[in-house]
């Protein structure tokens, strides 16, 4: 559809296309007169929210008539503590794509390049085309990162390297040594983002918490969220560790008052909730394996994933089978925007969602 203000836009809008997010519950079963569907489309938490995140939400509840605390001082403090860092080192965002959108509109601008993978997370040409950076996209080697493709394309105009690990949508993973060596080789002029979205859920024995890594590489930024393991993906809450000079920058364009006190209050109780978070990493687990035990049974080919989701090469064009999966009331994601017209994306559910979806699938196949 063309768009008559096109021309007074800036420029990197022309070929920016918005981020897609999944279907909500309400609106397919209105569209399609349907109750008791189920989504996993969007790489949530199944369990629902702690007992203490709610308690925590309602003692905030008498607030609300006053603006949040606008440099969210217990939660950086008690994220500074987590880390090992500073708090002049932690960055919080409405959500972590608030952070990641920060280091976009204070890295980037018309004529720096912003460096990331094929099949990368959407938001990092969204952000970036924004603020008019060129993009450059290395190709991926068996659907993840290939950093030395990557390497390969750094250049004097390249302000920022984003990295997911694990990745999204495809759920592959780095290891500790390969992405060290990686972020080693780097200019200190290149900003090098790692987008630990899904950090909770890993049980691989060599994934690094690159933010260990912050006292040796100052132009390192790790970002992370409480959107994912911890169920807050509502609230809109996430981070950005770095060095306290990055940190400064990212403020400097931060919204004022950009995580309210509702998520502030949840976040903190969620950081505290060792039993739900153990839960929710035991179910992921356990749901996972069922997933792809299911999807082997079916025939079908699959990427292994590192995070709560998985994607399953279909052996044909995915999006008929979603509509068809949508028919039956289960939201998945096709992603063939993110160059994968054959592949979906499904979230790991609780038992009985895995086993409608695999029902479902086996039955539109």
């Amino acid at each position: 559809m063309s768009n008559r203000f096109i021309d007074l836009a800036a420029p990197g809008l022309a070929a920016l296309k918005p981020y897609v997010p999944g279907k909500p519950l309400s609106e397919l079963e209105r569209e399609l007169g349907i109750r008791d569907s189920i989504k996993l489309a969007s790489n949530e938490n199944p369990l629902g929210p702690s007992p203490a995140v709610m308690r925590a939400i309602e003692a905030e509840l008498g607030n609300l008539t006053r603006y949040p605390d606008g440099g969210a001082y217990a939660l950086r403090s008690a994220l500074a503590k987590r880390h090992g860092v500073e708090p002049a080192g932690i960055t919080v965002g409405n959500g972590s794509n608030d952070v990641l959108d920060m280091i976009a509109r204070a890295f980037l601008w018309s004529g720096r390049e912003s460096l990331f993978s094929q099949y990368a997370f959407a938001v990092y040409p969204i952000s970036s085309m924004a603020v008019g950076a060129t993009t450059v996209v290395a190709p991926a080697k068996d659907y993840g990162h290939d950093l030395q493709a990557l390497r390969d394309r750094v250049s004097d105009r390249t302000g920022v390297v984003w990295i997911a690990n694990p990745n999204n949508p495809t759920g592959t993973l780095l290891t500790e040594a390969a992405l060290r060596e990686f972020v080693a080789s780097l200019p200190s002029s290149v900003m090098c983002v790692v987008d630990e979205a899904y950090f909770e859920y890993v049980q691989h024995g060599d994934y690094p918490d690159t933010s260990r890594w912050l006292g040796e590489f100052d132009n390192l930024i790790v970002t992370r969220t409480f959107s994912k393991a911890y169920g807050l993906a509502a609230l809109r809450v996430g981070y950005g560790v770095s060095h306290p000079d990055v940190a400064d920058l990212l403020n400097r364009v931060r919204q004022p008052f950009n995580v309210d006190s509702l998520a502030q209050a949840a976040a903190l109780a969620a950081l505290n909730d060792v039993d739900y978070l153990q839960r929710s990493v035991e179910v992921n687990q356990r749901g996972l394996r069922q997933l792809v035990e299911g999807v082997e049974r079916l025939g079908l080919d699959y990427i292994p994933s590192h995070g709560n989701f998985l994607t399953i090469d279909t052996g044909r064009e995915a999006a008929p089978l979603d509509r068809a999966l949508l028919q039956q009331g289960v939201i998945t994601r096709p992603i063939a925007n993110y160059g994968l017209p054959n592949h979906l994306r499904v979230t790991v559910g609780v038992e009985a969602e895995n086993a409608r979806f695999l029902d479902a699938l086996g039955r539109v196949l």
